[in-house]
Formats: structure tokens, C-alpha cells, sequence
């Protein structure tokens, strides 16, 4: 089981290192102690040592110090004392050393320039900052010039000078044409690493756009623009001469003379350059010819670094990242066409700014111990090392006898309270300076323990636990446990004391439970804390599930009962097939088993009863098999039902020999699933007792077996058997046997040397089992050498599985030997393992970290591998811990987390990516070891340049009425950049037929737009986009919204009549219908009411049969039952009345002579008066076209 949790700062609570003449002590980082400890000022925070600040926001100059107490801080400008109280301007920040000039209320940045260094003081030293050097940045104008057209002769070569005006830092430099177009680049066109603008030869097609070089100014975000160039190329044919423009020999189709090479620059056949260590070297050659010549570069004596150079500018440039001093030498370009070549050396020197071999680190001692300080520095010229001592120079220093300076070595001996200060190492040559601060503490402090006192750790019965008790004091301390208040030191046998003050017990028993005290003790008193220890009995599962095969649709039952301590509470789950098993309606878990109603196929798996505490846990398993129904069986064996075997039976031993027995068993049924393996187990009960162990498998034809026996080992032997349904239970068991002892023949295996403390190494292996022990006592004689020296060879005798060597020296190979021995003798000679001794914290950290910005979004590093004796451990990796500290558009919040990304220790370069385009960075490198992280680099902080921006935000697509659509949108979340404008691209489409696309260029400031649309049908595809000076970023794309009539043709033609109800014309219109058919209502009305229907029967154009009475006379009868409505009355396509319906109207009725009405205006009798056919019809053609009478006839 694994061992209790203990308090976080267990494993950090005395921390001892052997340095050179002495040791040094290491604070715990626990807070209490760090805030009562008293500490020199050490520089935590500053500005970079060459600060550009923007003249448009305050400035301020970064220090910032921690110390107990906490430090003052007081300045100096130009290596004289600045008085901040004197300048209204400037104040400190509180509790800190940082200087903020305000310019809110006028002044200028100027007056301000100079050089800084900040002083951090307490009464026991004085820390200094790297001298800051304070600029302005600056961003003149172009200074105003008339540029007559420049005149050129085709194929002539031509440079266009730039001369930007001097800016802090230096300006970017691009050419654009006057209409803000890019000038197009390649091998025959270029600019140069000065700015200026080289044309290898002047081509006609040259005078198309003119050139304008622009000026972008880092810290005040403006761009200055040269007046532009004109170009007056004199040529035999003109440009658009359309027989040429396609010519496969341009040059000579155009009347242009070849030429050979000549460089344009550098010019002449040789010059020199020099370099700085970690920068990167950029030679360029840019030359003239026709054809335009291609370049090539060589190194003499050897060939270019292919992991470190780059070829730019179309290979008119050569960039070598991060030169050492390898680079040095002799380079040259090659310029060659078809007519010839040139070249032109280079020759190249590196020099060396300082930089850290043995960067001085904090000291601190206990009183009378020994330490020193080591400054050792690098570079070309060899730099000059100077110390100082709280900010004055040493030998100006009071004379300290317990101090000896030897060039870039301090040493102390028998250090005194009175030797606390802080000295300043610095390391200079003519490239530059390095400044450290290395403070000496020496603490005269009383035993404290670190963790809470009256600890309770509970314990597993025979496990194997760890009592913490960190403890801190100057001097070192030494601690003893004690039991229960009485008897001894504890140690040894079954205890084991760590130098960090841990109490190691191998195996628990009962009688180990108790109160355990912890006591540390120096010079100046003690301290004691309590650990209460309890011992807990195992969790243990005492009848187990066993394998079943069922049929399905029967209940099964898997028994699971488990025994533990009452004290603890007991948690029992079930998996099915190694994964959480869900307990649905067909099943019903208790306390000490899981029942399966209704067992389907889907049931069969493996089943695990996992029981377990908060200490310890136990499982079983057992396999589940479902039978399904086999409702036509082929044979009678195929009806009965398959099941495991049941157990073989009177095991008998025979033949009994000095390392081997007969073993033999009678077989159990093997209910109609014939037996295919037997396995025999075994248990001895000195080493596991009550543990079964597989011993050798044989198949189920056999029941006797000769078994080969290890000695002294008490056997006793079981056999399961095995068929395709599953295993039998195991037999019982058979007699013992105890074979005799001898010498063990191997030695533990899996042996490892490895520290666990930067001043201890633990030396463990595998222990052998009761197989292998051969005999009574197994112990394991350990033996252990440093392998560099070849000492004699330190052993020790152990009965566990490991030992730990106490007091070594940091990270030291061990050559290590374990050789097992019991009563009978020792083991075979074992073989030789390497092991190291404890880590410790790396001391150094990567030294001349050098940054190069790759593009907006990552930047490669490289540094310098540091010294193999700082790292005092094996290198994992190299760590670049970096953060954003600002956008370079000062509106724009960012987040500071820190981030981080590691290096193969084996690698001396890397790439960061993922960066924010347009944003100050900072970044710190550390040396990772196994114990950690080391000292962090110098910061560094490099700017990456503009990117491409994120897409615009919220882009709206708003559609008020059929003639306009309404865009709208927000800026992008990231610009990252100066936004120079929006791009807006737009296309009419209809289902498949797309339009012409429209392009519209925006300010950065606009944020809407209205499109009046060409036709009320189209639909259109916005695609916008936000710009930078880099380019366009990711664009975001909107329809306008879909008209209804796009759905369905009733969708459709309701969508049209609603567009024309919004129209004037058309309201109009209704009005007037819905008048007339008011009108015509009203006449109705009034007809009804003076004569109602009159439904009258007229003969039409088919003649009446002679058995109707009426024909003679022409006469119709009119009686009541007429008065009803005539059902199924309808009008005839042609616009005639069909029979037996009324064609009446008010004209007929006026022409009746002698026509009665009744004196409810009703007609009564008869309707003599007939018209002839020809007559009826045209009245019923006339009635169509009335509006009136088509009211009459459907009433």
C-alpha cells in the first residue's frame, strides 16, 4: 500500500549542499519562517539596461527589491545622486524602488535622458541594479525635397536611396508607390539591408509606378513617407509593344546590351565586418547584369553551418543566427550569368560580450562556517572582473579578516553575524558588462519544527510507513525520535531515521501503534513535535464470487464478503468487464452480494467485487458464462449443459527427492466439457503465508507430474482444472514437504542507486522470493563506491529491500553491489549497477540567451549550454518561461499568465510560437534538473512585429426594406496591429447564377455601411475582412437574409403581395373595391326588400312536350313553392342561364304589361308576355358585363 500523505513541506525541510570549502543552508519556503528570518536586499525586479521609452506616456524605471526588513531604495542619474524629492514630477511607487515621471502636467522626456541605477538598502547590505541608460524615442519628419525624375537608360542598374532620418530605435523601412501599392520584389528588384532600393538592371515596364520609401517608427506607431521617385526609362521599343512583351529573350528583343556582373554593394572585391557573439550575422551582396545574376555564397575552408544559416532577399543575403566564435572567417558571393561572374570576400570577426561561466550566487551560513563566492566570467577581449561590496568598491572596503579575495573567488572562513553584506560582481570589456548581486546571511537561529504538531496517521497492518517531521535551525540540528515518551533513540532494526528528520518503519505491527516524539536540537535549544500513530487491520474479501455458468432467464447470485477494520468505512462496488457495473431493475446489490434476475446473453462477463477504505482495498473477480436455449439439439451430448470441471481429488506426493517431487491426483467430472489443462499451485508459509502461487501447468491428459523444487522452501501443493466453460475450485491440499537448504544461486534483481535527498543516495532492488531465498535468514550484504575515486568498498548487511547512503556529494556516480546470503553461505559475485547520489538545484542558468523574431506569432531562441558541474543533476530539459507584458496599442488589455516551453537538454535552440502578434514579451530561461528548476536568466524582452488581425466581430446583416441592406460590425478582438482599414467584398447571387463580385475599401474607423440593392430578388454574400500593414487577417462571411418567396410558390406569392401592400398606389386601389362592392351591397339590399326573388321558369330554346297543358298559350304557372332558392343552380360557360333557373331581372319585369302585383310587392299571376331567343340572349349577354346584374345572378 502506498504510504500516508504528509504536509507539503515534508520533503523540503533541511536542505544541505556541500559547496567547495563549506556548506550552505538552504530557507524553507514556508512563509512564517521567510518573514521572521532576517535577510540582505536582493534585486528581484529592473528595467532593461538600454530603456526606450515612447515621449508620449509617463516614463517609468522599474526597481523592485525584497529583504527582511523590507529595503530603501534611492537613485542615482549619471553616476550622481538624484534627489526625487526636489522634482515635482517624479515620485516612487510605494514599497517599492520604481521611479514614475508625469508629464500630464507639461515638461519634456528629454530632460530626463540619461543613465540610471537603482540602490536597494537594509541595515545588512545594499543590492544594485544594472546601470539603465534612459533614451527618448524619436521619429523625426522627413526633411521636405523636390526630386526631379530620375533618367535611365533600359538595362542600365539603378539604386534609389532611401536615407531615412535618424530615429531611437531605427526605423522599418518599405517602399510603396504613392498610391500605397507594395513595390513587387525579386531577384532583379530588391531592397537592401540600408533601405535602399537596388534594381539589377532597369527594365521599361519600370516606369509604370513611381517609389516612395516609407519610415515606420516602433514606439510612436507612425509611418513617414519620402516624397516618390519618377522614372524616366529610355528605351529603342515601347513597352506596350505587344510583339515583344511575350518574347522569350526579353532582354535582347528590347534592344538591351548583356552584361557581366558587378557588385552595386558592397562594392570593390573585398571588405570586413564584425559581429557579437549570440547576434546574428547578416552579410549581403546585391549585384548588377544582364541577365539578372544569381547569387551564391561559400565559406573558404569549409561549408556553411547548415543548422544555423538562412538565405534571404532572394539569396542576396546570408543570415547566420546566434555566430560563436566558429563563424569566424573568410566568406564570399558568387554573382554569375550567362556572360560571365564576380566575387566579392568577406571577412568576418566575432567578438564577445561578457557572459556567465560561474554566475555568483546567495550564501548562507551558520556561524563559524566556511563559504565562497565565485564570479567567472567569458568574452572577447577577456573581460575584467571587479567586486564591491554593499554598492563601494572592495578595497575601499573596512578590512574584513574572515574575508579573502583571490581574482574571481571570495572566500570566507569562520563567518561571524557581522559578515552579512551584499557584493556586486562586475565583469566588463569594451562589448558590454554583466552585474550580480550575491548576498552572505549568516543566521543564528534556535530549533522550530515546520508541521503541525499532534499529527494522527493511520496505517495499514505489515505495510511499510513514514513519520514526517520537518524541522529547520542554523546550525544544522540533529534529531531523535522516541516512543511513547520513553526508552531510546529510535534506529536501526526496524527503524530507519532520514537526515530530513523522517521516521521510517518497515513492517507495521500492533505493538507499533503509539505516540511518537520527534526532537531537534543545537546549539541553541531544542524542539519536539508528535506523531500518533495507528494500526488498522487489512481489508480483506474472505469468500470470494466464484465462476457460474446459468442459463438465461435464470437469477444468479455472486457472493462477496469482506472483512475489515470496524474503524474505517467500508465502501463495496461492483465492475462488469473492468468498467463500472449499472445497477438496473434486474438487479439488487447488498452488503455482501449482487443478485441477476432474468440473466440474458448481455450479462455475461467478468464480474469484480471491489472493496475498499480510505487506507487499503481488496477485489475478486469471477467470470459469469450465459447459456443460451438450444431448442433442436443435433446429438444428446449437445442437450446437456456444459460446466467447469469439478476439482481433482486425493493429492498424493511421491518419489520425494532432494529438489523434486512426484505430484498425483485423481480428476473430478468434467461435467460434458472435456478437461484441457491441469495448473499446480503452490504456498510456503515463511515469506506469504496463505498466499498460492502458480507453479507449472500440464495438460488434462496427465494426473501425476515430477515437480521441480527450490531448497528450504516448506511446500505444500494444490491442483485446479481447466475446460473451455472455465476452472474448477482448487483442490485440497496436499501434505507438506520441506526441501533442504542452500547458498542462494542468484542475487536480488532490479537493482537501482538513486538519491532521494541532494546529499543522500537510496540504494533499492527487487527481494527475492521464498523460491529463491534457499535458506533460513536472507539478508542482502550491500556494497557501495564512489567510481571516480575507486575507494575501498563501503558494505552493509540489510534484511529489507533497500538502504539509504547518508552524507554524499552532490550528483556522483556509485558503482553499487547487492549479494544475497542466507545460514548456508552467500550468493553467486554480484554485478557492478551505477548509481547517483541526490540532485540538487541547478546553479547556473542559461547564459547569453539570444532572441530572434521569426514572424508575428514565434520567435527562436538559443543560449549557451551551461556547465555540466552547475546543473548537479541530470539535465532534463531547458525551460523558457515567457509572458506578455503589453500590446503596443495601449488601449488593448492583455493577460500577463506566464507561459512556458522546454528544450531537450541536449539542445542549445528552440522555437517559442503561439505568441500575440504586436506585443512586448519578456522571457527567463532555467536549467531542469530531477529536483527542479535553477536560477532564472536575465529577462529578456523582444517585441513581436504586426500580424495579420482576427476577423471583425459581430458582423450584421440587417435587411429593413426590399431596396437597402444595412451592414454592421465591431472591431476585431485582436488587431493585432495597427488597423489600417476594412475590406469589404460583396456578390449578388441568385440560386446558382452568382454576379459580379464588388470590392470596398473602408477606413479603420468606419463601422457601417448601406448597399442599395440592384433588384428586389437577388440575395448577397458579404465577405469582410480587417487590414493591417501586414495584409489582410481572417474574414468573416454573411448573407443577407432569405427572402420567403425562396421557400415554396404560395410562400412566394404571399411574400410578393406583401411587398406591394407597403405601396400607396395600391391601398388606394383596395379602398376604391371595397367602396364599390359597399355600393352594390346596398343596392341589393334595396331590391330584395321591394320584390324578393322571383324564380320564374322560362322554356329557353328547347320546346316543350305536348303533355305539357301550357304550351299552347306560352304561359308559365308562378306559384309559392317557386319562392324557394332552386337548388343546384349554376351559370353555363357560355354566360347563359341553364334550366331550372331564374334569368329574371328588373328590365323584364318593368316590360310585363299586365303583370299584378300583390300588396307586399310580390308577383302574382301570369307572365304572358314572351320574348323570343335571339332577344333573351342578348339581355343575358349584356347582364355579364354589368357589375349589378353579376350581383343579381349569384343572388
Amino acid at each position: 500500500m502506498a504510504r500516508p500523505q504528509h504536509p507539503p513541506w515534508g520533503p523540503a525541510a533541511v536542505l544541505v549542499c556541500l559547496l567547495g570549502l563549506g556548506r550552505a543552508i538552504e530557507i524553507p519556503m514556508d512563509p512564517t519562517i521567510q518573514n521572521e528570518l532576517s535577510q540582505p536586499p536582493t534585486i528581484t525586479k529592473q528595467s532593461v539596461k538600454d530603456h526606450i521609452v515612447d515621449p508620449r506616456d509617463n516614463i517609468l524605471i522599474e526597481c523592485e527589491a525584497k529583504g527582511n526588513p523590507a529595503p530603501t531604495f534611492h537613485w542615482t542619474r549619471n553616476s550622481r545622486f538624484f534627489n526625487v524629492a526636489k522634482d515635482p514630477r517624479v515620485s516612487m511607487r510605494r514599497r517599492s524602488g520604481t521611479l514614475v515621471i508625469d508629464f500630464r502636467s507639461g515638461g519634456r522626456p528629454e530632460e530626463y535622458e540619461g543613465e540610471y541605477q537603482c540602490f536597494a538598502r537594509n541595515k545588512f547590505g545594499t543590492a544594485l541594479s544594472n546601470r539603465i541608460r534612459l533614451q527618448v524615442s524619436k521619429s523625426p519628419l522627413w526633411p521636405k525635397e523636390n526630386l526631379d525624375p530620375v533618367v535611365v537608360q533600359e538595362g542600365a542598374p539603378l539604386t534609389l536611396q532611401c536615407n531615412p532620418p535618424p530615429g531611437l530605435p531605427s526605423p522599418v523601412i518599405f517602399w510603396m508607390s504613392s498610391a500605397m501599392e507594395p513595390i513587387a520584389q525579386d531577384k532583379r528588384v530588391s531592397q537592401g539591408h540600408n533601405g535602399d532600393l537596388y534594381f539589377s538592371n532597369v527594365m521599361a515596364q519600370d516606369m509604370q509606378t513611381d517609389y516612395s520609401c516609407n519610415a515606420r517608427f516602433h514606439f510612436t506607431h507612425t509611418i513617414q513617407q519620402k516624397n516618390p521617385f519618377t522614372l524616366k526609362v529610355l528605351t529603342n521599343h515601347p513597352y506596350n509593344d505587344s510583339s515583344l512583351r511575350n518574347h522569350p529573350d526579353m532582354y535582347s528583343a528590347r534592344g538591351v546590351a548583356e552584361r557581366t556582373p558587378s557588385f552595386m554593394y558592397p562594392q570593390g572585391t573585398a571588405s570586413s565586418q564584425m559581429v557579437l557573439r549570440g547576434t546574428d550575422l547578416l552579410l549581403e551582396c546585391i549585384a548588377s547584369g544582364v541577365p539578372t545574376p544569381d547569387i551564391a555564397w561559400y565559406k573558404k575552408g569549409g561549408d556553411l553551418p547548415s543548422d544555423k544559416a538562412k538565405f534571404e532577399n532572394f539569396n542576396k543575403a546570408l543570415r547566420i543566427a546566434s555566430v560563436s566564435e566558429e563563424d569566424s572567417g573568410e566568406y564570399f558571393c558568387l554573382a554569375s550569368n550567362k556572360m560571365g561572374s564576380t566575387r566579392h570576400t568577406i571577412s568576418v570577426r566575432v567578438k564577445a560580450a561578457p557572459y556567465w561561466l560561474d554566475e555568483p550566487q546567495n550564501l548562507i551560513l551558520a556561524p563559524g562556517e566556511d563559504g565562497r563566492l565565485v564570479c567567472r566570467a567569458s568574452g572577447n577581449p577577456k573581460p575584467t572582473v571587479q567586486w564591491m561590496v554593499n554598492g563601494e568598491p572592495l578595497q575601499s572596503a573596512p578590512p574584513n579578516p574572515n574575508r579573502e579575495v583571490a581574482g574571481d573567488t571570495i572566500i570566507f572562513r569562520d563567518t561571524q553575524i557581522s559578515s552579512r553584506a551584499v557584493y556586486q560582481c562586475n565583469t566588463s570589456n569594451e562589448h558590454g558588462y554583466l552585474l550580480a548581486n550575491a548576498f552572505v546571511s549568516v543566521l543564528d537561529v534556535p530549533p522550530r519544527m515546520l508541521s503541525p504538531r499532534n499529527q494522527l496517521i493511520r496505517v495499514i497492518l505489515y505495510n511499510r510507513t513514514r513519520l514526517d517531521c520537518p524541522f529547520f535551525g542554523s546550525p544544522i540540528p540533529t534529531l531523535r525520535w522516541f516512543k511513547n515518551g520513553q526508552g531510546s533513540n529510535l534506529d536501526g532494526g526496524n527503524y530507519h531515521v532520514y537526515e530530513n528528520g523522517s521516521l521510517e518503519i518497515r513492517m507495521i505491527r500492533k505493538e507499533d501503534q503509539g505516540i511518537y516524539t520527534c526532537v531537534a536540537t543545537n546549539i541553541l535549544g531544542k524542539a519536539e513535535n508528535q506523531v500518533r500513530l495507528e494500526v488498522k487491520d487489512p481489508t480483506r474479501i474472505f469468500r470470494m464470487p466464484e465462476d457460474q455458468v446459468v442459463k438465461r432467464g435464470t437469477t444468479v447470485q455472486l457472493e462477496c464478503r469482506v472483512k475489515h477494520d470496524p474503524s474505517l468505512k467500508l465502501t463495496v462496488s461492483w465492475l462488469k468487464d473492468d468498467e463500472p457495473l449499472y445497477i438496473g431493475n434486474r438487479m439488487k446489490r447488498e452488503d455482501d452480494s449482487l443478485t441477476i434476475f432474468g440473466v440474458a446473453e448481455r450479462d455475461q462477463g467478468s464480474y469484480t467485487c471491489f472493496a475498499s477504505t480510505e487506507l487499503d482495498q481488496d477485489l475478486a473477480k469471477a467470470y459469469l458464462t450465459v447459456l443460451a436455449d438450444q431448442t433442436t439439439p443435433t446429438n444428446r451430448l449437445a442437450a446437456l449443459p456444459k460446466g467447469r470441471p469439478d476439482r481433482p481429488r486425493d493429492l498424493e506426493l511421491t518419489d520425494l527427492a532432494e529438489r523434486s517431487v512426484r505430484l498425483t491426483w485423481i480428476p473430478g467430472d468434467d461435467n460434458n466439457s472435456p478437461i484441457t489443462d491441469y495448473v499446480v499451485q503452490f504456498e510456503e508459509d515463511q515469506f506469504q503465508p496463505g498466499v498460492w502461487h502458480d507453479h507449472s501447468k500440464f495438460p488434462g491428459s496427465v494426473n501425476s507430474a515430477v515437480l521441480q523444487l527450490s531448497p528450504y522452501v516448506n511446500y505444500q501443493f494444490r491442483v485446479i482444472a481447466v475446460n473451455e466453460v472455465g476452472s474448477s475450485h482448487p483442490s485440497l491440499p496436499s501434505e507438506r514437504y520441506r526441501t533442504s537448504g542452500a547458498p542462494p544461486e542468484s542475487n536480488p534483481s532490479d537493482v537501482k542507486g538513486e538519491g532521494t535527498r541532494k546529499n543522500n543516495m537510496e540504494i533499492t532492488w527487487t527481494p527475492m522470493n521464498a523460491t529463491s531465498a534457499f535458506g533460513p535468514n536472507l539478508r542482502y550484504i550491500v556494497k557501495w563506491r564512489r567510481r571516480e575515486t575507486r575507494e575501498t568498498w563501503n558494505n552493509v548487511t540489510v534484511w529489507g529491500s533497500r538502504y539509504v547512503v547518508g552524507q554524499t556529494p552532490v550528483y556522483v556516480p556509485y558503482e553499487i553491489r547487492v549479494q544475497a546470503e542466507n545460514d548456508f553461505g552467500k550468493g553467486p559475485e554480484p554485478d557492478t549497477i551505477i548509481g547517483y547520489s541526490g540532485e540538487d538545484y541547478p546553479r547556473a542558468a542559461p547564459t547569453d540567451v539570444k532572441i530572434r523574431v521569426l514572424n508575428s506569432t514565434a520567435i527562436g531562441l538559443q543560449w549557451n549550454r551551461v556547465y555540466s558541474d552547475t546543473v548537479q543533476g541530470q539535465l532534463r530539459e531547458y525551460r523558457a518561461y515567457y509572458w506578455r507584458e503589453s500590446s503596443l496599442l495601449k488601449s488593448l488589455w492583455v493577460s500577463q499568465k506566464r507561459q512556458q516551453a522546454s528544450f531537450p537538454g541536449d539542445r542549445l535552440r528552440g522555437v517559442v510560437s503561439r505568441l500575440f502578434p504586436y506585443s512586448n514579451y519578456k522571457l527567463e530561461m532555467v536549467v531542469v534538473n530531477g529536483r527542479g528548476d535553477g536560477p532564472r536568466s536575465e529577462t529578456k524582452e523582444f517585441t513581436t512585429p504586426e500580424g495579420v488581425p482576427s476577423a471583425p466581430r459581430r458582423f450584421r446583416v440587417r435587411q429593413p426594406n426590399p431596396e437597402v441592406i444595412n451592414l454592421e460590425w465591431d472591431h476585431p478582438e485582436h488587431p493585432n496591429g495597427i488597423l489600417i482599414g476594412y475590406t469589404l467584398r460583396y456578390v449578388p447571387f441568385n440560386g446558382t447564377k452568382v454576379g459580379k463580385q464588388i470590392v470596398e475599401n473602408f477606413s479603420p474607423n468606419q463601422t457601417k455601411f448601406t448597399v442599395q440593392r440592384a433588384d428586389p430578388v437577388s440575395r448577397y454574400r458579404f465577405t469582410l475582412s480587417a487590414r493591417t500593414q501586414v495584409g489582410s487577417g481572417e474574414a468573416v462571411t454573411e448573407e443577407s437574409p432569405a427572402s420567403p418567396n425562396e421557400a415554396t410558390p404560395t410562400a412566394a406569392y404571399t411574400n410578393n403581395q406583401a411587398d406591394i401592400a407597403t405601396q400607396g398606389w395600391f391601398i388606394g386601389l383596395m379602398c376604391a373595391i371595397a367602396l364599390l362592392v359597399l355600393i352594390l351591397l346596398i343596392v341589393c339590399f334595396i331590391k330584395r326588400s321591394r320584390g324578393g326573388k322571383y324564380p320564374v321558369r322560362e322554356k329557353k330554346d328547347l320546346p316543350l312536350g305536348p303533355e305539357d297543358p301550357k304550351e299552347e298559350d306560352g304561359s308559365f304557372d308562378y306559384s309559392d313553392e317557386d319562392n324557394k332558392p332552386l337548388q343546384g343552380s349554376q351559370t353555363s360557360l357560355d354566360g347563359t342561364i341553364k334550366q331550372q333557373e331564374s334569368d329574371d331581372s328588373l328590365v323584364d319585369y318593368g316590360e310585363g304589361g299586365e303583370g299584378q302585383f300583390n300588396e307586399d310587392g310580390s308577383f302574382i299571376g301570369q307572365y304572358t308576355v314572351r320574348k323570343d331567343k335571339d332577344e333573351t340572349e342578348g339581355n343575358e349577354s349584356s347582364e355579364a358585363t354589368s357589375p349589378v346584374n353579376a350581383i343579381y345572378s349569384l343572388a
